[in-house]
């Protein structure tokens, strides 16, 4: 039977009975909020990270921005593989340091250099703002490990959860038309990737499941303030040529998301692109920043990322 981890039940059920009486009392929608709310659930929900070798802040210079970033180096004597970690929160929250957690972690589980992005973030910085720092990270991670002297391999993965997940997938598309960019592995945490929000999840998980679908059209909106093409800027709908990297997926079977990573699953294999999905029937969307409750599900996804980024 298809129904919720009972782990998470009662956790829902109070965060479900807290938001209705938030909205009786007159609870309106803004960025601090949003901001809060990822914070808070992710510091009360997620034990610090492991202790790394050589963990240090630098900055990335771009077009118009110069962008913020923590680089984590397991081994800062050896040459590693990098990744670039985009964090979540709907293009509107998250950062560094809400995401500090969960960057140790990958960086502990798959022995790779970890490159978090303080993108800029809506309403205050609209689209492409925070495509364009993520896609300037990408470019320029190479030059800021050697300004550290920082030893690493010239391989680069992505790894990006919910709207994270959205840039990671958006800068792998551009990759694919500029040969200075390549990119060896995307790894999208239950990815936002359909802007249109047209998927049947959409419907299916609306309300109930932590993650509601009228608060990622509120996302959205704060996102797209200028009439953008929202189906151009979806990773879903865009071109699909054999420089995509390979893929790994995870989703969650309660989440308005779902939908969106089994078609862009479906979407790569036909490309003839390598694609793993790893399906969690039973969790929710951001179920990462939710650990201590879930936390056998948790280490799942880390361990399969090592894998993979292995070659598993």
């Amino acid at each position: 039977m298809h129904a919720v981890s009972p782990k998470l039940v009662p956790w829902l059920a109070d965060l479900n009975q807290r938001n209705a009486a938030l909205i009786a009392n007159g609870y309106l929608p803004t960025a601090i909020s949003a901001r809060e709310g990822l914070a808070g659930m992710t510091f009360l929900q997620v034990q610090p990270g492991p202790p790394l070798a050589w963990v240090n802040d630098e900055l990335i210079p771009g077009p118009g921005y110069t962008v913020p970033v923590r680089i984590y180096h397991p081994a800062p004597t050896e040459e590693r593989a990098v990744i670039v970690f985009l964090h979540g929160g709907g293009h509107m929250a998250g950062g560094v340091s809400v995401y500090d957690p969960v960057c140790r972690r990958l960086a502990a589980a798959t022995g790779q250099v970890v490159v978090s992005a303080e993108y800029r973030l809506a309403p205050e910085n609209p689209y492409p703002a925070g495509l364009n720092d993520g896609h300037t990270v990408a470019r320029g991670v190479w030059a800021a490990l050697e300004r550290r002297q920082l030893p690493y391999r010239h391989e680069l993965t992505l790894i990006g959860d919910s709207g994270g997940g959205a840039l990671c997938a958006s800068i792998s598309t551009l990759a694919q038309f500029d040969p200075a960019l390549r990119i060896s592995n995307q790894v999208l945490i239950y990815p936002s990737l359909d802007y249109t929000l047209s998927l049947p999840s959409i419907q299916e998980n609306a309300e109930g499941y932590l993650l509601h679908s009228s608060r990622v059209s509120w996302y959205f909106d704060n996102y797209f303030q200028h009439s953008e093409n929202r189906r151009d800027a979806s990773p879903l709908h865009a071109p699909f040529i054999e420089r995509l990297p390979r893929t790994l997926i995870v989703s969650a079977g309660f989440d308005p998301l779902r939908d969106e990573a089994i078609a862009y699953q479906a979407r790569l294999q036909q490309a003839g692109i390598v694609c793993e999905r790893l399906h969690f029937d039973d969790m929710v969307h951001a179920f990462l920043n939710l650990e201590n409750l879930v936390a056998d599900e948790c280490a799942a996804v880390y361990r399969r990322i090592a894998g993979f980024l292995q070659g598993d």
